[in-house]
C-alpha cells in the first residue's frame, strides 16, 4: 500500500530541520554547492504541508554525478535514478530517517529558479497561501492514497500561482537572494 498524502500544520522546527541538514550536505559537498536552499512547503512561514523537507543543491553542473553522489551517500542519501525529471539529480533520504527530498539542479538554470520564485512569492503574499493550502487539503482528500494523482492535481493552482509570481517578479525586479546555507 503506498504511503498516505497527509497534511499538517506549519511547524517552526522545520527550519530547524532544513539547517540540521543543510550543515551535513555542506560539510560533505563544500564549494560544491554553489547555494543550498529550503525550498517547498516547509520552506513558508505559516503554510500547512506535507512533512517532508525539500532541498534544492545547486551545482555548476548535473554531470558528471560522481563528483557529487558518493558524498551524498556518505551522509545517508541516495541517488533515485528512476526520476523522470531530467532537470535534476533527486536524492532521498535512507529507510528509517526524517523524509527528506533533495533536488540537485544547475545553477541558474529555470528548474532552478522555478522553486525559489514559488517559495519567495508565497511568502510575501499570505492571501495566495491561503488559497493553496485550502486546496492542498482538498487534494488530500481526493488523492490521499494516490500520490501521483495529489501531484497532478496541484498542477493547475500551481501554474496559476506562477503567472502571478512571474508577474511580481517583473513589477519588483525579483532575483534570488542569498542561499539559505
Amino acid at each position: 500500500m503506498p504511503e498516505p498524502i497527509i497534511v499538517v500544520a506549519y511547524r517552526e522546527e522545520w527550519k530547524e530541520e532544513f539547517a540540521s541538514i543543510a550543515q551535513k550536505i555542506r560539510g560533505a559537498l563544500g564549494e560544491i554547492a554553489l547555494r543550498i536552499d529550503h525550498i517547498g512547503s516547509t520552506s513558508i512561514q505559516g503554510l500547512d504541508a506535507k512533512p517532508i523537507i525539500d532541498i534544492q543543491v545547486s551545482l555548476e553542473s548535473l554531470e558528471p554525478i560522481e563528483k557529487y553522489k558518493d558524498s551524498f551517500e556518505e551522509i545517508g542519501y541516495y541517488h533515485k535514478a528512476e526520476n523522470r525529471d531530467k532537470t535534476k539529480r533527486y536524492f532521498r533520504e535512507k529507510p528509517g530517517s526524517q523524509r527528506t527530498h533533495i533536488h540537485v539542479r544547475e545553477h541558474g538554470s529555470w528548474s532552478s529558479l522555478f522553486p525559489l520564485l514559488f517559495r519567495d512569492y508565497l511568502r510575501c503574499h499570505q492571501e495566495e497561501c491561503q488559497r493553496y493550502v485550502e486546496f492542498k487539503y482538498e487534494c488530500m482528500a481526493m488523492y490521499r492514497n494516490e500520490r501521483e494523482r495529489y501531484v497532478e492535481a496541484k498542477e493547475p493552482l500551481i501554474w496559476e500561482i506562477m503567472r502571478s509570481a512571474s508577474r511580481w517578479s517583473q513589477e519588483t525586479g525579483w532575483k534570488p537572494g542569498a542561499s539559505d546555507y
